[in-house]
């Protein structure tokens, strides 16, 4: 019989990261920007916060642990916000094209991590390729005292660090603020059309640049919720795997719509682990059931392609540099 009460919580602890990273790529879009350095900016995120947690860890009399989640968060913020400055300036500034520009932002993204994160190790003469601050994460993926005493609902609902909630909380805020604000109305109208927005007195590159970089924040706490939570403080090169790139189809999937991110990314998390869950025969089934998050996405850009509703579709200037003197 399948085990809902442990499946649904690793489902969304997997699904986590994927939340940060497509709530993220969603803002920057919704401003025109077309931002494919999500992996490598999540790869920052997490070095970044794995970075400031050890140098704390190594220099703290006592720990403290207000201390110990700033100072990761702050780092994460601060490396990930940097990468989306770059993105920007690039893209914006010098109107380079977005397509190679993200390619390239991942690239040195992991490369960034990976050099890193293989320096600390040799820092701390591991015999494994790999960091564990283990006294740090154990105030990432801190829950609630009483979760375990209300049964399935606490398994289900409250076992989680609160970097979980968060991502709910930003999303639903994001999706709010697109809606229902005018800062929202003026960020959906630089990213369909920024001449017309431009007309209308709205500064484009300033729209650009702030939903970039906080998209950018945002997606790096994927990263650092990653490893300190749900890899519970252990660094390891390339241990990131896809998920960036699955943040990036998931926001084709919920049609840019931050709030729908919620319930989709939990189902792609979902269907991350599966296999886990299933019975499979040989290896070769257990590795078909692997293809579930890709081959779903495959079909959701299918569907999406063959609809015309205008809601359904990417801002229209998406991935497009604007020049103003053309218009």
């Amino acid at each position: 019989m399948f085990d809902f009460v442990t499946f649904i919580p690793r489902a969304v602890m997997q699904s986590i990261p994927l939340l940060y990273g497509s709530t993220g790529e969603t803002i920057t879009e919704k401003s025109g920007n077309l931002n494919l350095g999500i992996p490598g900016i999540m790869y920052v995120g997490g070095i970044c916060g794995v970075i400031g947690a050890f140098f704390y860890e190594q220099h703290a009399a006592a720990m403290n642990g207000f201390l110990a989640v700033l100072i990761p968060m702050l780092c994460c913020l601060l490396g990930s916000g940097l990468m989306g400055l770059l993105y920007c300036f690039l893209t914006v500034s010098l109107r380079a094209n977005q397509n190679v520009t993200g390619l390239a932002m991942t690239t040195f993204g992991v490369g960034f991590g990976n050099f890193f994160g293989g320096s600390l190790i040799k820092l701390t003469g591991s015999e494994v390729p790999n960091i564990a601050l283990s006294a740090t994460s154990s105030y990432f993926s801190a829950s609630l005292p009483f979760a375990d005493k209300l049964g399935w609902f606490g398994k289900i609902f409250l076992p989680y660090g609160f970097l979980a909630y968060l991502a709910i909380a930003i999303a639903l805020i994001a999706s709010y603020i697109l809606k229902r604000t005018r800062t929202g109305l003026h960020l959906r109208a630089v990213g369909e059309s920024p001449a017309t927005a431009d007309a209308a007195g709205i500064n484009i590159s300033r729209y650009k640049y702030a939903a970039t970089i906080i998209g950018s924040m945002i997606a790096g706490l994927g990263g650092l919720y990653y490893v300190m939570d749900y890899a519970c403080g252990v660094w390891s090169n390339n241990a990131f795997g896809d998920r960036g790139w699955l943040a990036i189809a998931l926001v084709i999937f919920t049609i840019w719509r931050p709030n729908v991110g919620i319930l989709a990314s939990m189902l792609f998390g979902g269907l991350y682990i599966l296999y886990l869950f299933l019975p499979s025969g040989s290896l070769s089934i257990k590795e078909l059931y692997k293809m579930l998050p890709y081959v779903v996405t495959i079909i959701v850009l299918v569907i999406t392609s063959m609809r015309n509703k205008r809601e359904d579709q990417p801002p229209e200037s998406l991935g497009k540099s604007y020049f103003r003197e053309e218009r």
